[in-house]
């Protein structure tokens, strides 16, 4: 019965707000809360959200203070040769821009942390997309695939989490999966390529200048032959433009005033801060550095960070104060969806709906596939990590797997790289902080960058399995 509650908890979730009709805060929190009651355990309610407000809180703290900080760099100017520098690779083509949002977005993910990821991601190229009248989720699509695959470095989480559930050697399990992940990546760049045409066919061409110069009149001229010469994407133009392709809906949000989509742009903003430029982007290495070092634990060294950037940076207190508040949009909506997505995790957890499902899951598998149950645990990577946390599944299910493997033969270490290889879908998945980050940033609603993100993610993930079985890694 829990096992059955728990698919339709879930699915119950999914439909409402990709029908948009609840957001996502109140259906993480009220949909719960109602199957907690169904499952007879209502009373322990209150017991179950405070400890997934308890797991999440450092994640939430880490969230609102990396929001402030790089919020503080995008308003001082550090981002802006990067930005500019975006626009000359990509002279204004969509297909370019899709092509260096992928490419950002993977070398960015270096860093191991999908929101400092995405923050970095569209701080660079939102303005570009709203410029362009390009379709938003096809920036949050190309972002969260790309970190998806990049996430399984090893200090990225889920393969050092795969290798302390299975007592293994971190190296030994990501080192061979190299090859595969490559593939994936590269499948992601050719994904970029086709969207980009797409954008490309549906909105032609802009020049460098008419997309630098917020205050001119651009004009848009249709590629292959179409109409000549038609307005587009001036300050105060109008709605945006159709479905790219007739798959991705177009950026919803893009009557809205160009002046906030060209910010990052704006070489006379009151905020820069030219001569700070090198302290800002030496605190910001070092921060990093930092993260990857372990030197401290990340929302420690992002509240330090926010805190030096403010005071350096805008010394007078009233300064401080505006800067705040002019991201607390962001905090605000950030931090509630991730304290909202600790009652659904909470209850999932809590109630032993996910135990369940993972046991029927596992109990479902034919016994002929046992030979093959490195395949079989890449297949369940995709729905497993979408629908649970990565804790979740590598603590509680990959060792059931694993020991099912071992039965049959099959190593610990195979198993443990076809783990990986959901993570390109698991990067979209509704309890994943990070993605309320980039959706939030780059002002998409969660149900259209799901029913986006979704098909293209899972056909990633089956690319790295297949890859890895070709190369013999799984």
């Amino acid at each position: 019965m829990l096992t059955i509650l728990g698919f339709a908890m879930i699915a119950t979730f999914l439909v409402l707000i990709m029908m948009k009709k609840m957001s996502p805060i109140a259906a993480l929190v009220l949909i719960p809360a109602l199957f907690c009651v169904i499952v007879g355990k209502g009373a322990h309610l209150g017991d179950y959200v405070l400890e997934g407000v308890g797991n999440l809180a450092p994640t939430a703290a880490m969230l609102m203070f990396a929001i402030v900080y790089f919020g503080v760099m995008i308003d001082v100017g550090l981002f802006d040769p990067i930005v500019r520098g975006i626009l000359r690779f990509c002279k204004a083509d969509p297909l370019r821009i899709v092509i260096g949002t992928a490419l950002l977005a993977a070398i960015v993910s270096l860093d191991g942390d999908g929101s400092t990821t995405f923050m970095i991601t569209v701080s660079a190229m939102y303005p570009l997309y709203k410029r362009l009248k390009m379709s938003l989720v096809v920036l949050t699509g190309i972002a969260a695939t790309a970190n998806g695959v990049m996430n399984t470095l090893p200090w990225g989480g889920p393969t050092a989490r795969a290798a302390t559930a299975l007592k293994l050697d971190a190296g030994d399990i990501f080192v061979p999966m190299i090859p595969a992940l490559g593939v994936g990546l590269l499948f992601v760049m050719v994904l970029a390529y086709v969207l980009g045409r797409r954008e490309r066919k549906r909105l032609g061409y802009l020049s460098l200048d008419e997309v630098l110069e917020p205050d001119t009149e651009t004009v848009l001229v249709k590629t292959g032959g179409g109409d000549p010469a038609k307005p587009a994407a001036g300050r105060g133009s109008g709605a945006g433009a159709s479905d790219a392709g007739g798959d991705s809906p177009a950026g919803k949000d893009a009557a809205e005033d160009d002046d906030e989509g060209l910010q990052g742009l704006d070489p006379h903003r009151a905020t820069l801060r030219p001569k700070l430029y090198w302290f800002n982007a030496g605190l910001t290495v070092a921060l990093l550095a930092a993260m990857i070092m372990e030197l401290l634990p990340i929302p420690v060294l992002f509240l330090l960070g926010a805190a030096l950037a403010l005071t350096v940076n805008f010394p007078r207190m009233s300064d401080q104060k505006a800067r705040i508040a002019a991201h607390a949009d962001n905090v605000l909506n950030v931090a509630g969806m991730v304290f909202a997505a600790a009652v659904f995790t909470g209850v999932l957890t809590g109630t032993g709906m996910v135990e369940h499902m993972a046991d029927w899951l596992v109990g479902a598998i034919p016994e002929g596939m046992g030979p093959h149950m490195a395949v079989v645990t890449g297949l369940l990577s995709l729905p497993l990590t979408y629908f649970m946390s990565n804790d979740g599944f590598y603590f509680g299910v990959l060792p059931v797997l694993a020991e099912a493997g071992a039965a049959h033969g099959v190593s610990p270490l195979e198993i443990a790289r076809a783990s990986l290889v959901g993570q390109a879908l698991h990067m979209s998945s509704p309890l994943v902080p990070a993605v309320y980050v980039l959706v939030g940033m780059a002002k998409v609603e969660f149900g259209d960058h799901t029913r986006f993100t979704v098909k293209w993610a899972a056909l990633t993930s089956l690319v790295v399995l297949g890859a890895g079985i070709l190369f013999g890694i799984i």
